[in-house]
């Protein structure tokens, strides 16, 4: 009886063991972060939409405009939202949310940290490549620091916007 017993919790441990590890997140990603999620489409360079119906608006980042209506196509727009196209468009997600931002904006967009499934920050990337400027909205984010450091770094080599002739 005794051996029965112990076999059962032995099977029983195993069993949660593995479905706590099937349900963790894809590796360098935050403990925590909600997903995985499906892009299903790109609104501009920082905005995207998911397959669940949520509106995903990127934490610290702005990049230039392309569908406000009250705006014109800035310059550089077209180039930030093809790379986040390229970077997210079909692919699985993570959502990190940040407690000082808030977690829906005015707009009723959700406010997150995008992460792919291999680990990558899209937020900081976008920055760092040069796609999107540093943008803090009333109170510093987790990132901030990162975030402004990837800025200086493109300014400084002359990435994306930053480019010699990109944008007057």
């Amino acid at each position: 009886m005794r051996a029965t017993v112990l076999r059962t919790f032995a099977t029983l441990v195993l069993l949660v063991g593995c479905g706590a590890s099937d349900a963790s997140t894809a590796e360098g990603v935050p403990a925590g972060a909600d997903g995985p999620f499906v892009v299903t489409r790109v609104v501009d360079g920082d905005t995207i939409k998911l397959a669940n119906g949520d509106t995903v608006r990127l934490i610290g980042i702005d990049t230039p405009e392309t569908v406000d209506p009250r705006k014109p196509v800035q310059c550089f727009g077209e180039e930030a939202s093809a790379r986040t196209r390229e970077l997210l468009d079909g692919e699985h997600v993570y959502l990190e949310y940040d407690p000082t931002q808030g977690r829906v904006d005015r707009y009723g967009r959700t406010l997150a940290y995008v992460w792919t499934t291999d680990g990558s920050l899209v937020n900081e990337q976008l920055v760092a490549e040069g796609y999107a400027h540093e943008y803090t909205y009333e109170i510093p984010y987790k990132y901030r620091d990162e975030f402004n450091a990837a800025e200086a770094s493109a300014r400084d080599n002359e990435r994306g916007l930053w480019a010699a002739g990109a944008c007057a």
